[in-house]
């Protein structure tokens, strides 16, 4: 029998935790505070945006948001990072992804201080994590971590299968699963033969936006399977791997909807936290 796990009841349990955290800070009189910015208005951008404003704000965060028009140029958004990069009062920036096709986001992305950078997403913060130096890691690929954390899963001498090597999720997980002490190899578009490397793995990571790419093929009896791809289709939502496949042979695999994704915000609102407190002690985190 397959265990569904409950990535939504994980993420619940790290929002109370970190709303009883600000509610310390607060009464020492130091609340942490979010600006997200969303630059246009592409639907869905604007729901991600609202999801992670309201979470924000269910912490007792201060929610500092930005709207700018998807005309904005690249310096009237560079001017809005320098100016929220400057304000004491704000503990983390957010820049909504993707941006509109004028505007650079690398370069953007590299304007924020990797003291407040909670996406983890610049240069600065890639440096850190790949010298495992102290910094604030991408909410996706924490988030997954969390979930194996909470699930008992062991990485340490673990074979772990990562497929995608994109920058947001494969690659920085790559990396935090290695720091953990599991063996790790990422599977990516060139990979001639995808079940060569999946299926001797314990743990198998999807993150490669193909839907129902993964299946029983794929998979060894007994592992565990991290789905965080997410689709829209008629019948509702679903992911890159094809989980009813699964059922019986995978010991434990996340939804779609209902696994990765509120882990998401939940570190996101753990990154604001963490940020908030080493910011209020100097040179604890680089800028």
């Amino acid at each position: 029998m397959t265990t569904t796990i409950d990535g939504a009841r994980i993420a619940r349990d790290i929002r109370a935790r970190v709303a009883e955290r600000v509610a310390e800070t607060a009464a020492c009189g130091r609340v942490p505070g979010l600006a997200t910015i969303l630059v246009g208005d592409d639907p869905a951008s604007a729901v991600y945006v609202a999801a992670k404003r309201r979470a924000i704000r269910e912490a007792g965060m201060r929610d500092f948001h930005r709207h700018l028009s998807r005309h904005a140029s690249g310096d009237e958004v560079a001017a809005v990072i320098d100016e929220l990069a400057a304000d004491p009062d704000v503990s983390g920036i957010l820049l909504q992804l993707p941006l509109p096709a004028q505007l650079d986001a690398a370069t953007l992305i590299d304007r924020i201080p990797a003291a407040k950078d909670v996406d983890g997403l610049t240069t600065a913060s890639a440096g850190r994590l790949a010298r495992g130096e102290r910094g604030l890691r991408p909410c996706t690929p924490s988030g997954v971590i969390e979930l194996l954390d909470a699930e008992g899963i062991e990485l340490r001498g673990a074979c772990v299968a990562v497929v995608g090597w994109g920058e947001l999720v494969g690659r920085p997980l790559a990396q935090l699963l290695l720091r953990r002490g599991a063996t790790v190899t990422v599977a990516h578009e060139f990979t001639a033969d995808l079940a060569a490397v999946t299926r001797p793995a314990d743990i198998v990571v999807v993150a490669t936006g193909v839907r129902g790419l993964v299946g029983p093929e794929h998979v060894k009896p007994g592992a565990t399977v991290i789905d965080v791809g997410i689709h829209r289709t008629p019948e509702g939502l679903t992911g890159d791997v094809r989980a009813a496949e699964l059922d019986g042979i995978a010991s434990r695999i996340t939804p779609v909807p209902g696994g990765v994704g509120p882990m998401t915000i939940a570190m996101l609102m753990v990154n604001t936290l963490r940020a908030a407190e080493w910011n209020a002690v100097p040179k604890t985190v680089p800028a």
